[in-house]
Parts: structure tokens; sequence; C-alpha cells
């Protein structure tokens, strides 16, 4: 473990762990309030930030003014898609930010930016096994010794005053009319629905994942011996040594080649295809399969091109290594192509979006690992900066409205619009929810005017849409900006005249 990976000592234990219980009951009493029964919105990215400002105020390490406000900037960064609307994205980005704020409050933060990762990883792993550890059965055993004889002192003496200040209320109550009324007046039923199991299930919950937070621990990771390094060096020279390598990649080269030339003959070539067989038909069959061959023919790479080995050191190998990566990153380009004439033929759907992501960051992963060899980087550097490329694509793509460009996209080229292409599959964009509604909007409007049934079905689900965004309307802890956008356009379009 390294000196970074070394939580600091807080300089009054007692005072930092009474902190840290008020800090935590604090933050599952506001994750009640805003959370609770609610729509996510508005109250997820208040949370995630409140919490950041808890993990501050715990710190175990003085921080300085300006690295605080750096932190607080990176969670509200990370946290803002979640302004925009909630999604699995915006969680998981939210999740870092806070992840990042909780190791730089306890000197786990590495000090350089390409260790991250590792020490993420380090940190998710230990997430499965803590609760088995027996140091934290040791550590919760001494922190109940060590908190129990002042908790008590501090309760004793509370005991005398409550009990006559309730006899002296009682009293008061048989002599004043008016406080027997105000007494009678507090609804003890209101009290009960924090006794549901559910919500003291969230509040569990809600406290385990502080917990972590506040005291974060990374796995260690074991050494290995001596035998187990000699039997490594033995396999890879056996399996990737300098003639085995040589010849996989004359192989490999030669195969890809031919994937390649038909590709640029058959899809940016424009050559007919052979009869019975359609550019759809092409485009589906290799978009997929040739995403898992780059994926494997990168892991061959970093296996092979580790720094130090014989590929590393081989002008004609890195050479070769170089052919085969710019073509896999052509085949990346040509899956791009395939996908996108399928799309021309059977209109864009959620799967497919995600598709034409995936294909991208393979494609960004495959350069990145071309500039690893060219720079002489180390895989970590390069584990690093793939990351970097994830986490910005994640948070891109969690401010688009990938629903309502998927129905506007699909409504531009229906064949009852541009006269071209597939029919509108009216019902899955009934499925894509009131992002939908402009889309059905335009369809409506653009449709011709013999398509009446379809046009009848467009506008019954458009009214359902809006009935159930109406419906679903709450109160300011649900508020996001694409809900906002979204009733603006309704309150103004309440009908389609036609």
């Amino acid at each position: 473990m390294s000196a970074s990976d070394m939580p600091a000592v807080p300089t009054n234990p007692a005072q930092y762990s009474n902190r840290k219980l008020l800090i935590l009951i604090a933050l599952v009493a506001l994750a009640d309030f805003l959370i609770f029964n609610r729509a996510p919105g508005l109250n997820l990215f208040l949370l995630i930030n409140a919490i950041a400002i808890g993990l501050l105020i715990c710190s175990r390490r003085p921080l300085s003014p300006s690295r605080i406000i750096g932190l607080l900037a990176l969670c509200i960064i990370l946290s803002a898609p979640l302004l925009e609307t909630t999604s699995w994205m915006g969680i998981t980005l939210s999740l870092l930010g806070i992840t990042c704020v909780s190791l730089a409050t306890t000197g786990l933060f590495p000090r350089h930016w390409s260790r991250l990762p590792v020490v993420l990883l380090r940190f998710l792993l230990d997430l499965p096994v803590r609760p088995f550890r027996r140091a934290t059965y040791g550590r919760l055993h001494r922190a109940r010794l060590r908190t129990s004889k002042p908790l008590w002192h501090h309760l004793r003496g509370w005991i005398m005053p409550l009990t006559f200040a309730v006899g002296f209320i009682a009293l008061f109550a048989m002599a004043n009319p008016l406080i027997d009324k105000v007494l009678r007046s507090f609804d003890l039923t209101y009290l009960l629905q924090f006794l549901d199991p559910w919500r003291i299930a969230f509040w569990l919950v809600v406290a385990t994942f502080m917990s972590v937070m506040l005291r974060p621990r990374l796995k260690r990771l074991a050494w290995r011996r001596r035998e187990q390094i000699i039997d490594a060096t033995r396999f890879e020279s056996e399996f990737f040594g300098h003639a085995a390598l040589l010849r996989s990649l004359v192989v490999f080269n030669a195969l890809f080649a031919v994937q390649t030339l038909l590709d640029l003959t058959y899809l940016w070539g424009g050559v007919n295809l052979p009869d019975g067989m359609s550019h759809a038909e092409y485009a589906h069959r290799g978009a997929y399969p040739l995403m898992v061959t780059a994926l494997l023919a990168a892991a061959f790479v970093l296996a092979a091109m580790r720094r130090g080995g014989p590929g590393d050191k081989s002008t004609l190998i890195r050479g070769l290594v170089h052919l085969w990566i710019g073509q896999n990153i052509l085949l990346c380009l040509s899956s791009i192509l395939r996908l996108d004439l399928y799309v021309e033929s059977y209109s864009l759907t959620e799967l497919r979006v995600a598709a034409g992501i995936w294909m991208g960051l393979v494609a960004m992963g495959l350069f990145l690992i071309l500039l690893r060899i060219l720079l002489r980087r180390s895989n970590e550097w390069l584990v690093a900066l793939s990351m970097a490329t994830l986490a910005v694509t994640l948070y891109a793509t969690a401010l688009v409205d990938i629903p309502a460009f998927i129905a506007r996209f699909n409504v531009a080229h229906s064949r009852e619009v541009s006269g071209e292409g597939m029919p509108l599959d009216i019902y899955y964009l009934w499925t894509l929810g009131p992002p939908a509604i402009p889309a059905l909007d335009a369809f409506m409007a653009a449709a011709p005017a013999e398509a009446t049934e379809r046009i009848a079905l467009a506008g019954r689900f458009r009214n359902e849409l809006a009935l159930a965004e109406w419906e679903g309307q709450s109160d300011w802890r649900s508020w996001t900006f694409r809900a906002t956008r979204l009733d603006r356009y309704l309150y103004d379009h309440p009908a389609l005249a036609r």
C-alpha cells in the first residue's frame, strides 16, 4: 500500500466519531425527506451534493480551501445530468463523484490520475467482503466500548428532567383546559408513519451506504510468489514469444485483409451484392460479431505488446501490430456503417443507439491502444484514459434525450412522411414514453390524409402519454429540466388541430 493509501488519523477520535454520527443521522433524515416515496429528480442531485458536503465536514485530514472547492465542483459537475433527467448513467456518474470525495477525505485518493481506476477497482472489490472481515467486528466492539460510557453519561442526565417534565405537563393539562386542548390536537397517527417497515429499511440502506462512504477501504492486492512469476514467464515465452507473435500477426493480418476488402467493395464501394442478399441483411449479420472480433483483437494486442516483451522489442512485430490495429479500426467503422444501413431499412431503436455508441467506444479504445504503443506508455495509462473516455461518453449520453431523438428520427424517415423506408411503428413510439409526444404530433401533421387509421392511432397514444405526463406531476423534489420542457410544450400544444 502506498503512502497515499494510508488513512490519516484524526487528532481527537471521540470528537471525530461523534461528528460522524451526527452527520450520518442528519443525512439519513435528509434522504427520508427528499427521496422516500418521491419520484426521482432534483432530490437526487441535492442529496448527492449534501452527502459530499457531509463527507468534507467529516474529513480525517485538514483540506485546503482550493481542494474543498475542487471536490465540490467535481461532485456537482458529475451529478449535473440528474438535473436534466434521472437515468442510470447520471446515477453512476454521481456515485463516481461521491466515491472520489470519500477517497480524498480519507487520504486514499491516488497522487496520480492514472492510478484512479485501480483504486476504484480495489474499493469495489472490497465491498462484498467488508462485512465478513474479522477486523470489522473488532473495530465495532472497540467503538461500542469507547462510546457507550459517554453516551450513557449524557442520557443519564436527561432521565430526571424529562420524567418530571412529563408529570408537570400532565398536571397542567388537568388544571388548564387550553393546555389540554393543545395536547389533544396533536395527531399521534402522524408519528406512526415512521414505523413503516419499508421506511425503516430505507433508513438502514442509506445508513449503510453512508457508513461505507465515511470509512472507505481498499482491497489489498496479494503479491505473487517468485515461483508464480517464473511459471508466468515460461508460459509467456512459449505462447507469446517472438516466433509465435510474428506468425500470429501474419495470419491475422491476412484474415482481416479479406474482410476489409469485402467491406471496401460492398459497403464503401456500393457494389451490388449477390442475388438474394440485401444490404440490410449484410449489415445486420456483421455489425455485432465484428465488435466481438475487435475486442478479442484488442485483448491479444495488450497481451502481446507488454512493455519489455518480445513484441515491444521487434520493429517488424510493431509494424504488423500497427497494421492490424488499423484494420480493426476500419472494421469498427464498417460495423458502424453496417448499423447505419440497417437503421435506414428497419428504423432506430434504443438498443441500436446503444450499439452505435458501443462501436464508437471500441474504435476509440483501439486508437488509444495504438497511441499507447507509439508513446510507449503503460497499461495503467491506457486503462485510465479509456475510463476517462467512457465517463465523458456516459456524461454526454446522460444529457441527451435519446427517446425523443429516436422518435423524431423514426418519424422523419418513415414511409408516411419521407415516402421511403418502413411504415412508422407507432406502438414502439408509445413505449418510449412522454418524450415521444412532439414526434407523434409531427407525424400527425405530416402524414397523408388517406392514413386516417394510423393518424387516429397516433392521436390516441399521444393523448395517453400526455395524460400520464400530467398525472405524473409531483412536488418540487421530482423536478427536472426535461420534464419542465415537456410540460411547457404540452401547455403550448394541448391538442393537435387537424
